[in-house]
């Protein structure tokens, strides 16, 4: 087959997401030898693709976002077909929220997360409205739904009443390069951006589903109990953070907190690594990549007991009620206190990451291609 593989949100650096579009379709080229494989993206034909998918033949539209996800719409409601954007291919793979309207190409859509229909309040107006409305098209439309989650499949299963025999349970996986990184880089790191030498991690973009007001107030409960290491919340600014920035400054921790923005992905694992522990209080996840990738440099993990974290961090890490504020507070302190139960958490935490590779998911993804392949023949 001829597989082309939505990259977009790589191009246009969407962490989460851009993540698994990246890794998943590298995975792919490099245990894969009998599929042929192409990549699409929107947006300017200058784009930057990332440097491991460059030399991929390529299919692309030039419609800048907002105007790509109005014409995917468009052409659902009027059964217009784009499958002149994918001349000769047989199966697309959607990774970015989006499906275009397919007549003869066969395709797979990733579904990541019911974020949009559990938390909407957490999304801005268009987008909440947008998925809200074409998610349903776009899961009845595809072949194939690939969930990155057991939850996320129960979900869909739930909201949308979506077959069992249609949704498959991929994981995401987690890069070789996350492991444990020696002192030299943590150092070098944070001097980089300007960091102390220990502190407390979290790490994602800042919007409300990250909960991130539970962890200040939690932190803010450690300082009066005589906490010394500084928050560092890394991570972009993004939709309707002035409510965690204000929450931030009211509680008077403008100086113990650190926000260092975006760091880079080559940073990370030293960044992990430098962590006392990584605190990660969000509301939904349909996966949780910042769990795992902390867990494989040995770091240990506080985080949710909600949606798709307990599956993604097993018995590595405490998990906490999100919005318990003292419970949280105690399991840093506990963390923070106890030599032993950090050795136990490194051990068990490394384990568990052990359980998820990119090269998995890609063989997983592979059985989900196969199944189309073998409609297709059957069919014929």
């Amino acid at each position: 087959m001829r597989v082309c593989v939505d990259i977009s949100p790589a191009v246009h650096g969407h962490a989460g997401i851009g993540r698994y579009a990246q890794e998943l379709l590298t995975s792919l080229t490099q245990v894969d030898a009998a599929n042929e494989y192409l990549a699409f993206f929107n947006g300017p034909a200058r784009a930057q693709v990332p440097a491991p998918l460059a030399a991929l033949p390529r299919r692309t539209t030039r419609l800048p976002n907002k105007a790509w996800r109005a014409e995917v719409a468009l052409a659902h409601l009027l059964h217009w077909p784009h499958d002149r954007l994918f001349p000769g291919v047989d199966l697309f793979h959607a990774t970015d929220n989006l499906l275009p309207y397919l007549g003869r190409v066969k395709s797979v859509f990733t579904l990541y997360d019911f974020a949009f229909h559990h938390y909407p309040e957490t999304l801005s107006a268009p987008n909440r409205r947008y998925l809200l409305s074409m998610m349903p098209r776009f899961l009845r439309a595809a072949d194939r739904v690939i969930a990155i989650s057991a939850s996320t499949k129960r979900d869909a299963l739930r909201v949308y009443g979506l077959d069992d025999s249609r949704v498959t349970v991929v994981y995401a996986g987690v890069r070789a390069s996350f492991r444990p990184a020696p002192s030299a880089a943590r150092a070098a790191v944070a001097q980089k951006h300007n960091l102390p030498a220990r502190f407390i991690l979290a790490l994602g973009t800042i919007e409300p589903r990250k909960n991130l007001i539970t962890l200040l107030e939690a932190y803010r409960w450690l300082k009066t109990r005589g906490l010394g290491l500084k928050l560092v919340v890394a991570g972009r600014v993004g939709w309707l953070a002035q409510a965690t920035l204000q929450r931030l400054r009211s509680l008077g921790l403008e100086g113990e907190v650190l926000l260092p923005g975006y760091i880079p992905d080559e940073d990370l694992p030293a960044l992990y690594s430098a962590a006392a522990l990584l605190a990660y209080p969000s509301l939904y996840e349909g996966f949780g990549l910042p769990v795992l990738e902390a867990l494989a440099c040995g770091t240990p993990v506080v985080c949710s007991d909600a949606s798709s974290l307990p599956e993604v961090a097993g018995d590595a890490a405490l998990m906490v009620n999100p919005l318990d504020v003292a419970a949280w507070g105690q399991a840093i302190t506990r963390v923070l206190a106890d030599e032993d139960l950090r050795e136990e958490m490194r051990i068990k935490g490394l384990a568990q990451a052990a359980r998820f590779s990119w090269e998995r998911a890609a063989q997983e993804t592979l059985a989900v291609y196969g199944s189309l392949s073998a409609t297709r023949r059957l069919q014929g």
